[in-house]
């Protein structure tokens, strides 16, 4: 593991209108284990930022941290932790190690993804914070095809597969036939790494970076190499495509990591200072083909999916006992700001050139991966079918027609099988994954929740984002801070505008069926029977919102807020003047008094 040696501390001073260089303060020694071993220290980053410069958030914060502990310590597996998160079993590093260090698979292997576990959220999850659904099951069905996708933290990487090289090619194991028959002679080294290098070609797209680590030792080492002329030119590429840090550019080669021997701390220190500096990445590949990739607010997806299409593979790891534990947004308005910068960053790689729907094309990216890789991008668009459906129930009731047009005997067991499918999918899911029916369900109320709200909003900016150059700025969410033990937080109401499209739902539901009662009733028995049948899926639908509503109600047995209140009312006031007007109805022509007289 990436460990420091020092304790350092970078910090930044603003003086006028500019800032100054960073300063690195070099600590005390530190302690000792048992055996008399230096214990590894504390490095404390803080990056130099100046106007003008683009810092790239997280992902810029990701890629400065990267390179300090490569001229630090150059371990050749880091672990990656939100600020929020702690261990929670010591004995995780090592169960990631497993998987990292083994001599088959560990090569093969980009990083080791730990599920995410949250403290500090209600006992019935109103929000469905744990996300049970997708830790416990998506991402372990990714597991068997070539891997779940970086969630962001909880992560053990190869530092290899950061810097953009491609693993290494398996080789083929002779078939039954060959092997029958004795096969042919194994051919020479170089012939079998040219081989290589062929197939390699043949397989990665050319808009993948293929950086084989085997070629660039080869290469440097090489006869071809021997000149001063050549060398030069090595290095050039190197730093063109790394940044302009001969310590660094010398850390990437060494594919087992540490730092040279002649190396002294001083020396060390002013080359962490100067690659963290503002200007380092440019002209360079960072962001853009190495480390952590630029260009979404939710780099991790971004960043994942370009390893995998290197043909790295990833392992998913779920000890018993939870790796790590962090705190979540409890609160309705952090919830769904939290999910809106999720779909909104979706959103913008499925604009992009990164869309999985065509980057990487010939290269080593599993179909099956692809396609969930463009689930998780395309998602947010499932909002617009989603509104309707959820529309549609209101809009039958003060209509008088029926959700469901008048099918064929075929269509109706075509629509039956389909939905006994989903529904035998959904229970076999639960029964392999050991989730239960109510960690189900509240997934299920907060995906409608979520879609018709942050996922509508995440579409719309990501469109004027990508036609209008728009550009939205997204604030940190915030966590859970449950001292008192209370859930006070979860209680507390705070307005955003990711609230009005599912409290407007909510409110032509309830109008929905309040107009609908009414006219059954003034019709009469006859139309009790089509009633039910719309009365049944205006309450799925408001049974689906039902943790949203209690969000705007506020802690129990106290007043409903002002926005239930305004809902009622109006529901109140719509019904009765639909009663009253009833538009749908066909007004029979009566005589023209006028021609015909009173008596007529």
């Amino acid at each position: 593991m990436d460990h420091a040696r020092w304790h350092t501390m970078a910090r930044k001073q603003y003086q006028g209108s500019s800032w100054n260089d960073s300063e690195v303060f070099l600590g005390h020694s530190g302690g000792l284990d048992t055996e008399g071993n230096e214990l590894p220290r504390l490095v404390y980053v803080s990056r130099e930022k100046r106007p003008g410069f683009q810092h790239h958030k997280k992902a810029g914060a990701m890629n400065a941290l990267v390179r300090v502990s490569a001229v630090l310590t150059n371990g050749q597996y880091m672990l990656n932790l939100d600020c929020d998160h702690y261990i929670n079993n010591s004995k995780a590093v090592r169960e990631a190690m497993c998987f990292l260090m083994d001599p088959n698979l560990g090569p093969q292997v980009c990083y080791v993804q730990f599920p995410q576990r949250f403290d500090g959220i209600d006992r019935n999850d109103r929000y469905a914070n744990r996300n049970t659904v997708f830790f416990d099951i998506n991402l372990r069905g990714l597991d068997g095809i070539q891997g779940p996708v970086y969630v962001g933290t909880g992560c053990v990487f190869n530092r290899t597969a950061i810097y953009g090289y491609e693993p290494p090619i398996k080789a083929k194991k002779p078939g039954f036939l060959a092997s029958l028959c004795g096969g042919k002679k194994k051919a020479s080294k170089s012939k079998k790494r040219s081989s290589d290098k062929k197939k390699s070609n043949k397989h990665v797209d050319s808009s993948v970076p293929v950086f084989n680590l085997e070629d660039i030792e080869e290469g440097v080492e090489g006869a071809g190499f021997d000149d001063e002329k050549s060398v030069l030119m090595s290095q050039m590429s190197l730093e063109k495509r790394f940044g302009q840090s001969a310590a660094f550019v010398a850390s990437t080669l060494m594919e087992y990591g540490g730092v040279p021997q002649s190396s002294t701390p001083e020396s060390l220190l002013k080359e962490a200072i100067h690659v963290i500096s503002c200007g380092y990445e440019d002209k360079s590949e960072w962001g853009t083909e190495i480390g952590w990739i630029y260009g979404s607010v939710t780099e991790d997806i971004l960043t994942g999916f370009k390893m995998h299409a290197r043909g790295w593979r990833s392992v998913y790891c779920m000890p018993k006992r939870p790796a790590f534990k962090g705190s979540a947004p409890i609160n309705l308005s952090d919830r769904l700001n939290q999910v809106l910068r999720w779909a909104l960053g979706s959103v913008e790689i499925l604009f992009s050139r990164h869309c999985p729907l065509w980057y990487g094309y010939g290269g080593r990216l599993k179909f099956l991966e692809r396609f969930a890789y463009i689930n998780t991008t395309i998602y947010p668009l499932t909002s617009l079918p989603l509104l309707v459906y959820c529309i549609l129930p209101a809009i039958c009731l003060l209509t008088g027609k029926f959700i469901m047009p008048e099918i064929s005997n075929l269509a109706s067991i075509w629509f039956i099988a389909l939905f006994l499918s989903i529904f035998a999918t959904g229970i076999l899911e639960m029964r392999w994954s050991g989730v239960g029916i109510d960690e189900w369900w509240r997934n299920e109320q907060f995906w409608v929740i979520g879609g018709i709200s942050a996922h509508l909003f995440a579409v719309f900016q990501g469109l004027l984002k990508v036609l209008a150059g728009i550009d939205t700025n997204f604030t940190v969410t915030s966590k859970a801070n449950d001292e008192e033990g209370d859930f006070a937080e979860l209680y507390m109401f705070k307005w955003t505008t990711l609230l009005i499209p599912p409290t407007t739902i909510l409110i032509i539901n309830m109008v929905g069926v309040v107009a609908g009662t009414s006219y059954a009733i003034n019709s009469g028995y006859q139309s009790w029977g089509p009633l039910f049948g719309k009365l049944f899926f205006a309450f799925w639908v408001i049974v689906h919102l039902y943790p949203f509503l209690k969000g705007l109600m506020g802690r129990q047995n106290r007043t409903p807020t002002i926005v239930i209140v305004w809902a009622v009312l109006l529901a109140s006031i719509f019904s009765l003047l639909w009663v009253r007007v009833d538009p749908f109805t066909t007004r029979l022509a009566g005589p023209n008094i006028q021609t015909c007289g009173i008596n007529c």
